[in-house]
C-alpha cells in the first residue's frame, strides 16, 4: 500500500523542483525527504526522479504517480474535512485562495457573514492569482478558490474540480483627470498613441486583445500587479490602463477618471475539488459567498 506521507513528499519535490526546496516547504530535514523518496521507489519498483544539476526531473513513471498522488491527497483531505464536520457546523475550517481585489472587497464581507452565522468555523485566507489558486486546490492546500477569467479559461488542470460562476465583473478604461485627448475619452482608439500600463500576465493578454480589436496594438511601458500603483501612474500622466471593477472599489485614486467598457467583462467563479456537495463547512462558506455576491452592486 502506498504511504500518504511519501506521496506528499513526491508531490512537494515535483512542485518545488528539488529535494532541498521540498524539504523547506514541508519543514522536513533534507535526508528525511531523500529517505521517503527512496522508500517510495522501492515500494513501486520503478525510478521516479532523476538528479539534474541541483534539481530533479520526474521520469514518466514519476509524472504518472504525481498526477495520481495529487488526486489521492485531495480526496483524503476532503474526507477528513467531511468527517470533522459530521457532527455539525459548530467547528470547522475553510481554506480559501483568492486574487487580491476579491480579498479586498468580496471576501471580507463574506467572512463577516460567515462569522455571524457560524462563529465556530475558521476561515484561512491565501492570496493567489487564478492559475496558482487552482493548483493549490488540486494539491489540497486550499478548500476553495476564487478565480477570474476573461474570454479564455484559466490555464491549468481542472480534472475533478467543480467551478461555479458567481458574477460578471465590468472592466473600465482608466485615464488621468483633466487629460487632453483628440477623440472621445471613453473610446480605446482615442488612446492608441499613448503609453499603456498592464497588470498580471493574463490581464496583459486581455488588454492587448481588446486594443487590437479596437484597431491598434498598445505600447506597454509599465507592468505591475498593484492596482494602487496603476492608478497612481495614470494620475501622474504616465499612461492609461484598463482595470476591473473590484480593483476600483478596493481603491480609487481621485486623480483618475474611469469609463466602463461596453461589452467587456471578466467572469468571477468559485472552484472546489471534487463533485458537489462539498464538506459542510465549505458549503456554509459558499452559501455566504453567494449571498454576498447577490448583494453586490457596481
Amino acid at each position: 500500500m502506498l504511504d500518504l506521507t511519501r506521496l506528499r513528499v513526491l508531490v512537494a519535490v515535483a512542485r518545488e523542483g528539488s529535494v532541498t526546496a521540498a524539504a523547506e516547504a514541508l519543514h522536513y530535514a533534507q535526508p528525511s525527504v531523500s529517505h521517503h523518496l527512496a522508500k517510495l521507489e522501492a515500494e513501486v519498483g520503478v525510478v521516479l526522479i532523476r538528479r539534474a544539476g541541483r534539481g530533479v526531473i520526474l521520469t514518466d513513471a514519476g509524472r504518472l504517480l504525481v498526477a495520481r498522488a495529487e488526486e489521492i491527497l485531495g480526496q483524503v483531505e476532503s474526507a477528513r474535512a467531511e468527517l470533522a464536520a459530521h457532527a455539525g457546523l459548530r467547528t470547522g475550517r475553510v481554506r480559501l485562495a483568492a486574487f487580491p481585489s476579491a480579498l479586498a472587497t468580496l471576501v471580507p464581507a463574506a467572512a463577516a457573514r460567515l462569522a455571524a452565522a457560524h462563529p465556530g468555523i475558521e476561515l484561512a485566507l491565501t492570496e493567489a492569482e487564478p492559475p496558482e489558486a487552482l493548483t493549490a486546490l488540486r494539491n489540497a492546500d486550499v478548500d476553495a478558490a476564487l478565480i477570474f477569467e476573461h474570454d479564455d479559461p484559466v490555464r491549468g488542470d481542472r480534472r475533478n474540480t467543480t467551478v461555479t460562476p458567481l458574477l460578471d465583473e465590468p472592466l473600465y478604461l482608466v485615464t488621468a483627470r483633466g487629460g487632453r485627448f483628440s477623440g472621445p475619452r471613453r473610446e480605446l482608439a482615442t488612446h492608441a498613441g499613448q503609453s499603456w500600463i498592464a497588470g498580471c500576465e493574463r490581464c496583459r493578454e486581455h488588454l492587448v486583445s481588446v486594443c487590437e480589436r479596437a484597431g491598434f496594438t498598445p505600447r506597454i511601458t509599465f507592468e505591475t500587479d498593484d492596482h494602487v500603483a496603476v492608478q497612481a501612474l495614470v494620475a501622474a500622466g504616465l499612461g492609461v490602463s484598463v482595470l476591473p471593477g473590484l480593483a476600483l472599489q478596493a481603491h480609487r485614486n481621485e486623480g483618475v477618471v474611469v469609463d466602463r467598457l461596453p461589452g467587456d467583462r471578466r467572469r468571477i467563479s468559485v472552484a472546489i475539488y471534487g463533485a458537489p456537495p462539498a464538506a459542510r463547512p465549505v458549503r456554509a462558506f459558499l452559501d455566504v459567498l453567494e449571498a454576498t455576491v447577490g448583494a453586490h452592486s457596481w
